[in-house]
């Protein structure tokens, strides 16, 4: 997750708040290749193995294990591309909501208007995030984890309820 608060602004008016939300992922690229690699050495000696000792199918599996393996870290890689860009000016509360296919969903809020829900639970933190105006709701922050959710939900709050005391 990364926090800003910036100047400059959108749509002609300065933002007051600006926050991008990522999904975490604690393997990145090099470890990636290091563990593919190892996952790869251990795969082709038992592969070699069982071929000399006539078990074919049992070689076979190792091989699929290791594709298997490659196509779970390429889907959790693909997902980690998702990412929510929220803005906040005086005039207006943008929310965008990125897939990782890349199809944006743009929400819009005025801030006056609109209420910042949280969910909390008494073991686990907070459960559920969303912005709510009337009967529109759009929900933050589901790929956070509990001390990346309780950050952003304190400093969006306390931004939301410095806009509205400012009236």
């Amino acid at each position: 997750m990364t926090l800003a608060t910036v100047e400059s602004g959108f749509n002609g008016e300065p933002a007051v708040f600006t926050a991008e939300l990522r999904p975490h992922r604690s393997l990145g690229p090099i470890g990636f290749r290091v563990l593919i690699g190892l996952s790869a050495a251990v795969t082709l000696i038992n592969v070699v193995f069982f071929l000399a000792t006539n078990a074919l199918p049992v070689a076979m599996f190792f091989g699929l294990d290791l594709a298997l393996l490659y196509g779970a870290f390429w889907l959790n890689y693909r997902a980690a591309r998702a990412r929510e860009i929220v803005r906040l000016s005086r005039n207006q509360l943008d929310i965008h909501k990125v897939t990782p296919a890349g199809f944006v969903r743009k929400s819009q809020y005025n801030p006056f208007w609109a209420r910042f829900d949280v969910a909390r639970h008494a073991e686990f933190g907070i459960t559920d995030m969303a912005v709510v105006e009337r009967a529109r709701r759009t929900t933050l922050g589901k790929f956070l984890g509990p001390e990346e959710r309780d950050s952003f939900a304190k400093a969006f709050t306390a931004a939301l309820a410095d806009i509205k005391r400012r009236v």
